[in-house]
């Protein structure tokens, strides 16, 4: 897996203050995309155990309110795999501090079985996780004044043990 960039004090991807990958790769190429470069899966740096061990590092202070998982598509197959490693890891070291992610893909649907990036390691990824973000970023649907999303057909999914139990800030 590659990655495109790591922001160490985010406040535009979730509550508070946070750290942020983001990650390489991505088959949606939404028009309109805030970060086609990401969408080459080679763009960047490689993902390696260096790049773990400064993710937890960043994620240490108090005032860091959690994790947030973006790119390229975190949920394209290739790179889930390497992503449950992280997640599991953050989760382990700081189970205070929440998680979010963004995919384009649709949970019900493309991470359900059958679906088209559901793999062996979706559902574990899916526990990890505390907000998905998900839908494609559609430019006809583009709205500023959202919170956390781009495009009104995006929902923000609040989960409880890989399931979605609530759709935030409608």
């Amino acid at each position: 897996m590659y990655y495109g960039n790591i922001k160490e004090c985010d406040v535009a991807d979730g509550p508070g203050v946070r750290v942020t990958l983001f990650v390489s790769g991505c088959r949606n190429c939404c028009r309109g995309c805030f970060n086609s470069d990401t969408w080459d899966f080679f763009y960047g740096q490689p993902y390696t155990e260096e790049t773990e061990a400064e993710l937890l590092k960043l994620l240490a202070p108090d005032y860091i309110q959690g994790f947030t998982l973006l790119g390229g598509e975190p949920f394209e197959p290739e790179n889930q795999r390497e992503v449950v490693k992280l997640l599991a890891k953050i989760r382990e070291t700081y189970p205070e501090k929440d998680i979010w992610c963004y995919s384009g893909y649709l949970m019900d649907s493309d991470m359900a079985p059958g679906g088209k990036v559901y793999t062996e390691v979706t559902e574990e990824l899916l526990s990890y996780i505390d907000v998905l973000v998900d839908g494609r970023f559609v430019e006809e649907e583009k709205d500023l004044t959202l919170m956390f999303r781009g495009s009104r057909n995006q929902r923000v999914l609040r989960l409880e043990n890989g399931k979605a139990v609530e759709e935030l800030y409608r």
